[in-house]
């Protein structure tokens, strides 16, 4: 009985200690109030009030299940979708990969000096490498992260990083530092460690990868033969023990040294005679009876199978070889595979099947290969060919998951020429674009005239023939003067008369509202993205231009047919110079060309858009500096993007009016000349590689100088015209 009264009130003093602590605080909450117009603009995982204080290990648990929503603060990303780069410490040099990675940045068109304009921000610090045994290995991270002003536990920061963890384990997601809300692009990434829809998984790269350009996919010109002389191959490490040892191991069970080729090696580290086992000495011989490059470019299908880590550097080498990647690393995140459809590409195998993988790749049909190395070209040139590309496309992966920013659907990402020169922020409609324009009866052209020399306008001068020329042409729409000459532009009343319907514009740089006080007599002006300009076709031309009404027809009709091209009549070359190693420019008459000059040529309006708002700073810097070159740049633009040559069209060489006795042009200046070849190398330089392709190839009318009737002719003009 007692022992009952004992227990009974035990029980009540309980029950009335809860009671009072309990309420006591209940009653403290109920006081609480919250200022709704000081909530942030993002989720804070700090500030929930769950009952639980939020630090240390918790803090960490919680940046694992990081989001857009929960872990980036979108209201500085508001105004412009730009980076933020810190300055390099001067007692931290950064290893030869993020050094590229870096100069990448500071040479893009993301890129601001200024932290406050910045949505996103990098680190100057290395952490590509954070293995602790490499040399690369950055030590005191995370004092050293605590130390940056705007870090704020990694929000809105994006950490590259190649390599994780160490032996024996190399652990995935161990970067030796509490990388908290900061956005990982990584390689080797596991789907069950990566952030859907905040990290990214990147390739791994070789430290010899270039920074920018990039050489082509091998097969990017001959896809065949579709049946290579090795059906599957692979030639690589093999690791005795130890994790991704298991994989590899069993490879040999594949090789049957005819149509498969499975070739490893023990035969690396310091001590591997100590470890290796009773196949070492005669996998050793079997692997040196085969060249890699040889079997990268004589295989069908290069098998991709994981190593210590999830990731391979066989995955871009077979990529770029045009040779189809068989991946055998389960779970692995493939890169970028958020926009990139790699079934098009790519085979998937089970590591836990091996032995089914050559009844995999033999039941394919010879279409669904050529379709996958196709694809696998496509992908390398426009993705992962270059740092620059690596970079470039995970920055537009993290801008399209902000609000209110245009995304790309998988069209654009799986098709040439590719998501990173399908701008989402000039059209969200393919058929904008210069690369899917169906043939059209009704299209119309716009004539752009960039008037420099401010010759006076009268019934004789080349400016009054050339308005007059083009207003006969049956396929004009309106006629835009770009005035840049200090002189005033005469009278509305002293030019041409043109059609009724056909409305003549004249832009002078001061009355211009599109163009900033800046650019006020920028020689990029026939560039702008004028807001006159409504049609997809553009005729660029120079104010002493000669061309017939006749040539003009004939040139839009053919850019009709290549509408993703310049086409046009001045035609110049460029080639390398032995003697110098440098790209020369040369105007001489030669039996190929590689520059349609936009003095008299017609492109696509999308190039306007992608000149002014793509391409490098450094890139506009030359040319405002020269005050030259910007039509050898709008080339090189076009090239980058279509990998293909412009088009001459006719005969005509000499396309412009003389200039009188006395007269001035810059064009006849001999200090022109060494600009612009200077320029060929600058432009090279920044892009990375040479973008200009040679061609042989000039249009003509059909029956043009034909020995028949002249009537039978319809463009029977063009052949008076002299060269």
């Amino acid at each position: 009985m007692q022992a009952k009264r004992r227990y009974l009130l035990v029980f009540v003093v309980a029950f009335l200690a809860f009671w009072y602590f309990g309420g006591y605080h209940l009653r403290r909450n109920q006081d609480i109030n919250i200022n709704i117009d000081n909530l942030p603009n993002y989720v804070s995982m700090n500030v929930i009030d769950t009952g639980y204080l939020v630090t240390g290990r918790r803090l960490f648990e919680n940046s694992k299940n990081c989001r857009m929503e929960t872990c980036f603060d979108f209201s500085k990303c508001q105004k412009d979708f730009k980076v933020y780069v810190y300055p390099q410490e001067d007692s931290s040099v950064p290893s030869p990969s993020y050094l590229k990675l870096l100069n990448v940045l500071l040479e893009s068109r993301y890129y601001t000096a200024n932290p406050r304009e910045a949505c996103i921000f990098i680190l100057s610090i290395d952490t590509l490498d954070r293995d602790r045994l490499s040399n690369d290995y950055v030590r005191n991270m995370q004092n050293k992260l605590q130390h940056l002003p705007h870090w704020n536990s990694g929000l809105n920061h994006v950490i590259f990083n190649l390599y994780s963890g160490t032996w024996p384990n190399y652990t995935e997601n161990d970067l030796d530092f509490d990388y908290g809300k900061a956005i990982l692009a990584k390689a080797s990434m596991s789907e069950s460690h990566v952030r859907v829809g905040f990290d990214v998984s990147i390739p791994l790269f070789h430290k010899i990868h270039p920074a920018k350009g990039g050489e082509p996919g091998a097969s990017s010109a001959n896809n065949y033969p579709l049946e290579k002389t090795y059906l599957l191959a692979f030639k690589g490490k093999r690791y005795v023990h130890g994790i991704g040892s298991d994989t590899r191991n069993s490879l040999y069970h594949l090789h049957n040294r005819k149509d498969i080729i499975m070739v490893t090696t023990c035969r690396h580290g310091k001590s591997w005679k100590d470890m290796k086992d009773e196949r070492c000495d005669e996998d050793n011989k079997e692997y040196d009876k085969y060249d890699y490059e040889t079997l990268l470019q004589n295989s069908t299908f290069c098998l991709v199978p994981r190593g210590r880590r999830l990731g391979s550097f066989r995955f871009l080498e077979a990529l770029q070889a045009g040779c189809i990647p068989v991946l055998l690393s389960n779970s692995w995140a493939l890169p970028f595979s958020q926009v990139i459809d790699w079934n098009k590409a790519a085979v998937w195998a089970d590591e836990r099947l091996l032995l089914q993988v050559p009844h995999i790749i033999r039941s394919l049909s010879p279409k669904k290969i050529l379709q996958l190395r196709q694809q696998t070209q496509v992908l390398y040139d426009r993705y992962f060919s270059s740092i620059e590309k690596i970079v470039h496309t995970t920055l537009e992966i993290i801008r399209e998951r902000l609000p209110k920013q245009p995304i790309r659907d998988g069209t654009a990402w799986n098709n040439f020429p590719g998501a990173l020169v399908t701008l989402s922020t000039y059209s969200d409609s393919a058929d904008d674009f210069p690369f899917h324009v169906e043939k059209d009866e009704r299209l119309s052209f716009t004539a752009v005239i960039y008037c420099q020399l401010g010759v006076p306008l009268v019934v004789n001068s080349p400016l009054y023939r050339l308005v007059t020329n083009v207003g006969r042409s049956k396929y004009l729409s309106k006629i835009l003067i770009v005035w840049s000459n200090e002189k005033r532009t005469s009278n509305r009343n002293r030019w041409p008369s043109l059609p009724l319907h056909i409305p003549l514009h004249i832009i002078q740089p001061s009355a211009n509202s599109n163009i900033g006080s800046e650019a006020k007599s920028s020689i990029s002006q026939r560039f702008f993205t004028h807001r006159e300009i409504e049609t997809e076709a553009i005729l660029s031309l120079d104010e002493d231009t000669i061309l017939t009404t006749e040539e003009i027809d004939f040139a839009f009709i053919v850019w009709k047919q290549f509408p993703d091209r310049i086409v046009g009549y001045p035609g110049r070359s460029h080639y390398w110079d032995d003697s110098k190693s440098t790209w020369g420019y040369t105007s001489k008459w030669t039996n190929d060309y590689s520059i349609v000059l936009t003095g008299a040529a017609f492109y696509h309006r999308y190039y306007n858009y992608l000149y002014t708002e793509w391409l490098s700073p450094l890139l506009h810097k030359t040319v405002e500096q020269s005050q030259n070159c910007e039509d050898i740049l709008m080339n090189f633009l076009v090239s980058h993007v279509t990998r293909r040559p412009p088009i001459k069209v006719t005969q005509r060489k000499q396309y412009k009016e003389q200039p009188s006795a006395g007269g001035w042009s810059p064009w006849n200046d001999p200090d022109h000349f060494i600009q612009r070849q200077t320029c060929l190398n600058t432009f090279a330089a920044v892009f990375g590689y040479m973008p200009l392709l040679r061609s042989n190839l000039r249009l003509d009318p059909v029956l043009f100088k034909d020995p028949v009737s002249n009537k039978r002719k319809k463009y029977r003009k063009i052949e008076l015209v002299g060269s």
